[in-house]
């Protein structure tokens, strides 16, 4: 019986045809070491058809067909058009050995060509993969290698579905730049005050936010010219208008010395600096927040999206998180302490970063700790579920929420919480629902676009059967004109041919 061998390399469908198998040997020790010489090897193995990959995608979608064990419309062609045909009650005088179990089910379901994936074809098709360049004559030296390269990374790339909304290096650098703007805008605004409290030192008094200082100093400007007309403007940033007559009151009666338009100048530049860091900075809050619905929905929903940044940044990556046991994630941000605490045989630190949660802030003194604890196994389940969910939903979240808020009822009142399987059943089955849900809300739109486009043919059809008979009416109408027409144009004529015979 023939055998042929289907090797699937990076740059196309290779077909081989094994003749002569007693020479190399029937077992797989024998094969295994007539392998590595391609003289002998090259006798029994020879090259019967090659398909090239048409481009990179092709050749990704073929290998990703190959892998999830099922035949493509290429293959298919391929294998018809280069193996005997297989006629149908009769047994095949050939075989196919393929490397995959599963491909060659599928090719023997679609086609009935018999297929094998043994020790002795793995063997074989070692062999193929070894000596595969000098088979295919066309191919250069470095061809194969950069074909193996690219298909290698792209194919990798596919199977970890990267997904650019789920970076977690953006929450990264978004919390690193948070912190460094609030400490930046807390200076600036403080040098903004010293500057401007030489000018109107009253106003430090009366305006005790950074921002709105900036805002009220940018808008005063010289305080000498502060007059009833700048109270509409005071009042819709400081949001009271009895502070705003404060400020103007306390312009006219300032013990400050007065500033040179230059000076003026410089510190209302810098309170407009100041004035944009601060809302270039809740723009970044904002896109905090947003990046973080995306990335770690579940962990957002429980602890908030700071206290759930800051985690992220603290262990490297959302995935380093994910990997982190609830104990470590506990104390996490607290290490220096927890180090100290090792060396002097002290306590240990009960919480780190979660401790800026307001859970811990609720629990009372005695159950900080225990609520750390059970808040931090609550954090290391939403991080897990975030990291390995093909679906984002806060659904898992909200009810982890839930479970912290029954446990501080249960510290303080000795209410007895839900436990955690049946509440993770119930997330399960709403998710269920909905799933449902949305599948018959699409269904129903389908079958109302079906029912619509029924309507608009019937409509169309009786539309057209109304036209045709005004159509034919028409018809009749100029028909019957022309005949008259006609009759007239032939009347005519006898009236012509009569009177030229009256004259002769």
């Amino acid at each position: 019986m023939a055998m042929y061998l289907l090797y699937e390399s990076s740059s196309g469908y290779g077909l081989f045809k094994a003749h002569g198998l007693d020479e190399i040997g029937q077992n797989t020790e024998a094969v295994r070491s007539s392998v590595s010489d391609l003289s002998r090897f090259g006798r029994v193995v020879q090259l019967t058809a090659f398909q090239p990959s048409q481009s990179a995608l092709d050749a990704l979608n073929q290998i990703n067909a190959v892998s999830e064990g099922y035949m493509s419309d290429e293959l298919r062609s391929f294998l018809e058009l280069n193996l005997p045909k297989v006629k149908e009650g009769k047994t095949p005088k050939f075989s196919l050995g393929v490397s995959e179990p599963k491909i060659g089910s599928c090719i023997f379901e679609a086609t009935k060509i018999p297929c094998q994936s043994n020790e002795f074809v793995h063997e074989l098709l070692r062999g193929v993969r070894q000596h595969f360049d000098r088979f295919i004559k066309d191919l250069k030296p470095g061809d194969l290698g950069k074909a193996q390269l690219g298909l290698a990374h792209s194919y990798s790339r596919a199977k970890v579905k990267f997904n650019v909304n789920r970076v977690d290096n953006m929450v990264i650098q978004a919390i690193f730049l948070l912190d460094t703007l609030d400490k930046d805008i807390n200076s600036f605004a403080m040098r903004v005050r010293e500057w401007y409290s030489w000018h109107f030192p009253e106003l430090v008094k009366i305006v005790n936010d950074n921002y709105l200082y900036a805002r009220v100093s940018k808008i005063i400007e010289d305080k000498s010219q502060l007059s009833e007309e700048h109270i509409p403007m005071l009042t819709e940033v400081l949001g009271d208008e009895d502070k705003a007559r404060e400020v103007v009151e306390a312009g006219k009666a300032s013990m400050g010395q007065d500033l040179s338009p230059v000076d003026l100048i410089n510190v209302q530049t810098f309170a407009q600096r100041v004035m944009d860091l601060a809302d270039y900075r809740k723009k970044l809050y904002d896109y905090l927040v947003a990046k973080m619905g995306d990335i770690a929905p579940n962990l957002a929903a429980l602890i908030g999206d700071m206290v759930g940044a800051r985690l992220i940044s603290h262990a490297g990556s959302l995935t380093n998180l994910a990997k982190c046991p609830s104990s470590t994630l506990q104390i996490l941000g607290a290490e220096k302490a927890l180090f100290r605490a090792l060396k002097t045989r002290g306590n240990t630190p009960k919480y780190g970063l979660i401790f800026h949660s307001s859970f811990i802030g609720r629990a009372s003194a005695k159950n900080k700790g225990r609520i750390a604890r059970y808040l931090a196994n609550k954090c290391s389940i939403a991080s897990r579920i975030d990291c390995f969910a093909d679906n984002s939903t806060t659904a898992f979240g909200d009810k982890l929420r839930e479970q912290v808020e029954e446990r501080l009822d249960f510290y303080d009142k000795g209410v007895a919480p839900r436990k955690n399987v049946d509440v993770m059943k119930e997330v399960l089955e709403n998710l269920e629902k909905k799933d449902e849900g949305e599948v018959k809300a699409v269904e129903a739109s389908e079958k109302k676009k079906k029912k619509e486009k029924r309507k608009t043919e019937k409509d169309e059809e009786e539309e057209e059967e109304e036209e045709k008979p005004k159509k034919k009416k028409k018809k009749s109408k100029a028909e019957e004109e022309e005949l008259t027409t006609d009759n007239g144009h032939s009347k005519k004529k006898k009236k012509k041919k009569t009177k030229s015979q009256d004259d002769e």
